[in-house]
């Protein structure tokens, strides 16, 4: 049996699980994306078990960034593999970011558009509204203005992301390796500057003409010796204003102060956990400090699908002292955790405020730690987030009405079946990022210097999440964080995606891109890092076929390929 074969039995059986979703109730659907997902790895591993797997171009990380890679690549006629080390494909996308920060909805174009289109078109049949209808759900969501396009949907339901990413792959032909992940030790085979090969732990062997390192960690590029820095640089460096250390942002304070010792009034008792007396550094000084990192969560308040937020084994409540004093000091209007909305009644829930869900302060060594200091840090954050929730609806020290509201929400049981309804990713909002030929920083963001290859358009508003929590003598809480910058729309350089060629000449990295930290809080929402993933998939098409180094891909042909395929590289051309 070949890959056509299988292809078109995976078709098959997505096209029997329509079927029977039609008959039978929802659950089904959920069925049907776990076949996907198997039948995937099989056609991915079932028949690629030989020592040495031999594409065209391979890609490591399976985000929504490698998948759209992967769909372009394979599009253009060259052979793919697509490597993911967890059991999902989509990354956050796919894990519970449903609400998707998305600036000026114009930019997203090409395949990313396809993929927002296919959503849309999910939500028009009436047998995918379950527990709300379609006309409920828009009323509350055409509010919030341009997530609801008339073309596409920005906001989903986190299987349904699956879902169609995974048809995607599906349709295109791609090879979908599932649970391997680099050998952080002997990974990567060079000769000069050019990849010969990656290693997985398990032993297995990928080679190719072109590598690109779609991942959130960017462990491919990073092992196959291309520079790249971690935290903030100072605004000295580029000549920016919001990077580094960050202290003006607006003090919040409740109607009471809050009280950051352990002992309450007894300054010699230590300080609270989360909270500092003062930031460390001076504004605008650079560090290695990482932004926060937290959890996409799908809750409910829809009683036939909700589960009650389980309290974790390794709960500490000492964990949760800064959430009480912060509740005890008299803000408790509204719950810590954003509520917003997705379909049939469900939630993308991000943080909200800064004594939320956010984890801050205790991502600054995932980015180079392996991978057991990595599941340490994840098992953290969870610990942390579900002991949040638990907390909110459950302790004692929770006034009764804070209770209440909690209490009314859940976990989606019919979301991460194979997870404990929890989301599988862990939101690694930055990581590593490559010193590239070119460095992308507010000064081409505001269009101060022009951007002269553009390959796909950002618009979001510079977002960076707190490093650092701290509170002054007058009780008010403070974060070193910059005040949201917004941007219009603007041109991402090819070069940024690209290696310095002595570094390495056949790498791409559309997600640990090359920005300054205050530059990359623009880029790194889901659609551009997608759109970036086309651009790749492009460029490593065409360095195929022209057998160069990506360094040498023409942008003339590369910007051709691209506007022939729907992307827009830069403002000024409108969506048709």
């Amino acid at each position: 049996m070949n890959k056509t074969i299988l292809t078109y039995l995976l078709l098959g059986v997505s096209r029997l699980w329509t079927w029977i979703r039609s008959k039978m109730d929802f659950n089904f659907r959920l069925v049907k994306i776990v076949s996907i997902s198997f039948l995937l790895q099989f056609l991915g591993t079932g028949y690629g078990t030989a020592e040495v797997v031999n594409k065209d171009v391979c890609i490591y990380g399976g985000t929504a960034a490698g998948v759209i890679a992967a769909v372009q690549t394979a599009r253009m006629g060259q052979s793919v593999v697509l490597i993911e080390p967890s059991q999902h494909i989509g990354g956050v996308t796919s894990g519970g970011l449903g609400y998707t920060d998305v600036g000026n909805p114009e930019t997203i174009s090409g395949i990313t558009r396809e993929f927002y289109q296919s959503l849309h078109k999910w939500y028009q049949n009436s047998e995918h509204w379950k527990f709300q209808t379609q006309s409920e759900f828009m009323a509350k969501a055409k509010a919030k203005g341009k997530r609801i396009a008339p073309d596409a949907m920005f906001i989903f339901e986190p299987h349904v992301a699956e879902l169609q990413l995974n048809k995607m792959l599906v349709e295109a032909g791609v090879t979908v390796v599932l649970g391997e992940r680099l050998d952080l030790n002997k990974g990567v085979e060079k000769n000069g500057p050019q990849i010969v090969s990656i290693r997985m732990e398990s032993g297995r062997v990928f080679t190719a003409k072109i590598f690109i390192d779609c991942s959130y960690e960017g462990d491919l590029m990073a092992k196959s010796g291309v520079s790249y820095t971690v935290g903030r640089e100072s605004n000295t460096l580029y000549g920016e204003s919001i990077n580094g250390v960050q202290t003006k942002e607006k003090a919040r304070r409740g109607s009471e102060p809050l009280n950051p010792f352990v002992i309450p009034g007894d300054s010699t008792s230590g300080v609270i956990d989360g909270l500092q007396l003062n930031v460390i550094g001076e504004d605008g000084d650079g560090d290695n400090l990482v932004q926060a990192y937290n959890y996409r969560l799908c809750l409910t308040n829809q009683s036939e699908n909700k589960v009650a937020f389980d309290k974790p084994d390794a709960y500490d409540e000492k964990e949760f002292e800064l959430l009480f004093r912060w509740l005890e000091a008299g803000n408790t209007r509204g719950l810590p955790v954003g509520l917003n909305p997705i379909p049939n009644g469900k939630t993308d829930s991000n943080k909200a405020g800064w004594v939320s869900t956010d984890y801050i302060g205790y991502a600054d060594k995932y980015p180079d730690a392996n991978y057991a200091e990595r599941k340490r840090i994840i098992a953290d954050h969870i610990c942390y987030t579900k002991g949040f929730l638990w907390t909110l609806a459950n302790h004692p020290r929770v006034s009764e009405a804070v209770r209440r509201r909690a209490s009314a929400w859940g976990y989606a049981k019919d979301e991460f079946l194979d997870n404990g309804h929890f989301p599988h990713q862990l939101y690694v909002r930055e990581a590593r990022r490559m010193l590239g030929v070119m460095v992308m920083t507010e000064n081409e963001l505001k269009k101060r210097r022009k951007v002269t290859d553009a390959v796909a358009q950002g618009s979001y508003g510079m977002d960076s999440h707190p490093t650092q929590l701290w509170v002054d003598e007058a009780g008010a809480l403070h974060a070193d964080t910059p005040k949201w910058t917004g941007v219009g729309p603007y041109g991402i350089s090819y070069r940024a995606i690209t290696p310095k060629a002595d570094e390495c000449s056949n790498l791409l990295v559309p997600v640990c891109m090359s920005a300054s930290h205050s530059a990359y809080g623009s880029i790194r929402m889901e659609p551009v890092y997608m759109m970036l993933g086309q651009a790749a998939g492009t460029a490593a098409a065409l360095a195929v076929k022209k057998n160069s180094s990506v360094q040498n891909v023409s942008y003339k042909k590369l910007r051709k390929q691209l506007l022939k395929d729907g992307q827009l590289v830069e403002p000024g051309v409108n969506r048709k």
